[in-house]
Formats: structure tokens, sequence, C-alpha cells
């Protein structure tokens, strides 16, 4: 097995030799890095292209917010935040997982914390989060001629009735936060039920939901088990140890307890396939800016069941992972830019 390559960066050389200490009790993961400065991090990062990066906040000469904003802006890759002020709901931890962090940890403070007993096992969820980027280019180069040759203009494909869906079912990962944010804010109150995977870690969702709540004219929840899919409500999954599913005659949500599929729980896969088997053609599936390929498969069951899938353009996508995935494997029917997917999905 590949280990898990990662770089440490952190102004204390204290902090960076206890998180390696740490993580030289974890087999598949190698620390083949550290620095100590944004300009030290910048070159490690070019030289050593690693597979996972942790980030504190507090740094000399560029604050790690600041880093963080430039490295999703130049060189997208998975980034934990490792620092006193990224505990779960702090502000720093929110602005840092809309920037694009995978995740956020509060920073141990010495050897044999319990905090890094988390460490490993989420540097090898965000590695996993990366794959499905390497060789997506070649991939979506060929469905591109696949697409010119059967007649159909590159990002839009051949469709489909446009009656409204029973549901929406929605995936994002690395960048979601902004474009659910300016996705929402014009969601329509009566709208379809709409399900949500946005990649977050445990701790994160209660809240996010609740300030989607306040810019949305749907009424948006954290989801629950059991809880009834009905209009104008919008259902985030909650991040941690479940999968979002629709279930039920009567639909509802359901959190399933199950291993992580492409890398997450919850899984926008696992919430595509629930929902292409409950609804079927009237299933409309959207893939936003994202790292990896989670998703993928999904909307392409969705598609299979005569839904529609729309996935977020190049363009608009902090980072054009997931919506690239799911292109490439022939599972979206339309691309647009984010400030045209509220008129695709409705119309208007």
């Amino acid at each position: 097995m590949t280990p898990v390559r990662v770089l440490v960066i952190d102004d204390s050389p204290t902090m960076r030799m206890l998180i390696k200490n740490a993580l030289r009790e974890e087999a598949d993961i190698q620390v083949i890095g550290e620095a100590g400065t944004a300009v030290e991090a910048r070159s490690a990062i070019k030289a050593l292209d690693p597979d996972v990066v942790t980030l504190d906040v507090e740094m000399p000469g560029m604050p790690g917010i600041e880093f963080l904003e430039k490295i999703m802006r130049l060189r997208p890759m998975p980034v934990v935040m490792v620092s006193n002020q990224t505990g779960p709901g702090t502000a720093t931890a929110i602005e840092a997982l809309s920037i694009g962090a995978f995740d956020c940890l509060a920073k141990p403070q010495r050897a044999g914390d319990p905090a890094f007993a988390h460490l490993g096992e989420t540097l090898r969820q965000a590695a996993a989060s990366k794959k499905g980027l390497i060789g997506i280019s070649a991939r979506r180069a060929n469905a591109a001629i696949a697409a010119q040759a059967a007649g159909a203009p590159l990002g839009i494909r051949p469709r489909i009735s446009r009656d409204e869906p029973s549901v929406i079912a929605i995936g994002a990962s690395t960048g979601g936060i902004e474009a659910l944010t300016t996705l929402f804010s014009t969601w329509p109150a009566d709208g379809p039920p709409t399900l949500v995977v946005q990649h977050l870690p445990a701790g994160f969702t209660r809240g996010f939901a609740q300030r989607l709540a306040r810019l949305s004219p749907a009424q948006v929840v954290e989801a629950e088990d059991a809880m009834p899919i009905e209009r104008g409500h919008i259902y985030i999954a909650p991040g941690g140890q479940r999968h979002l599913m629709a279930l039920g005659s009567e639909p509802m949500c359901s959190l399933v307890e199950a291993a992580t599929v492409s890398g997450h729980r919850p899984s926008v896969d696992v919430l595509f396939h629930s929902v292409a088997r409950r609804f079927g053609k009237k299933s409309l599936a959207v893939i936003l800016t994202g790292m990896g390929s989670d998703g993928a498969q999904g909307a392409l069951e969705i598609r299979k069941a005569g839904g529609r899938t729309i996935g977020q353009n190049e363009e608009s996508s902090l980072v054009y992972g997931m919506p690239r995935a799911a292109f490439s494997l022939g599972a979206i029917d339309e691309e647009h830019p984010l400030e045209s997917i509220h008129r695709a999905v409705f119309g208007a």
C-alpha cells in the first residue's frame, strides 16, 4: 500500500515534532517534510507534492487562513487545519472549511494527547478525497470526443422532460459551503424537497444548516433519522459517522451507519443511489465544486433511472474535481456556471 504523504506546516518546532512523532505510529502515513513559514511551505509544496497538508492558523509572515486561500486557488489539495483556533464550531474553523479545508482539528497540547488519535484517520480520509483527480482530464477528453461524434454539444447532452422533480439531491465538497450559500439564498420557499451532502466533519453541519436557514426562503435543517421529506425543506446530511439516504413508501431521511464510500461518510454516492432507487425519473441531481469523485457513480445511476443531472462548470468551481469526474463518466446531462444552476433547475 502506498503511504499517505504528509507535509506538516506549523511555526512551532515543538508542535511539528509532536505531530511527526504521533504519525510515526501510523504505518501507512509518511511525513515527507515540514515548514515553519508560508515561504517555506510554498517551496515544500512545489518540491514534494504532498498528498495532504496539515496547516496552523498562526504563522509568521502570512496567516494560515490566507495561505489556505492561496493553496485552494493556485494548487488545490487536501488541507487539514491543526490549530488552537479551529476547534468544532469556531468562527475560524467555519471560515477555513468555507475556503476549502478538508477538516479542522484542535491542536494537541502534549505528547499522548487524545487529539492525536484522530489525526491519522483524518489524514487518510483527506488523501482518499483526492483520488479521482488523476487521469480525469484524459477521460473527459474521450467523453468530449464521443459527445461530439454523436452530434451533442460539449457539456450539454440531449435530454429529457423538464417536469418538476419529486426530489432534488445535491453533492458538494471543497468550496461547497459558499456555493450552497449562493444557491440556497434564492431557493424557492415551496420547492421540491432537497437533500444535501456537503463534506464536513462532525460538529459543523448543524451550525452550517442554521446559517443557511437565516439566508434561504426555504426551511433548512440538519437531517435527522426518520425525518419526513417535505416540500419547501432542505435537509443537510450531518457530518460524522452516518450516511444520508432517502427511503420509505412515505419518503423520509434515513441516517445509516456504514463504512465510508468514495472516501467519505456521509457520501454523495450513497445519497444519489438511494434517490435513484426511490424516485427514479422524478429525481434531479446536482454536483457542485469539490475535490475527488464522490457522486459520479450515484449521478450515473440517477441518469440511468431517467432522472436529470446537472454539474457545476469548471470556470465557476473552486475545485473542478467532483463535477469533472461525473461528466467524464457520462453521468451529467448539463453543465452550468453556479449563477445559472437555479435557472437550470427551476426553469426561471
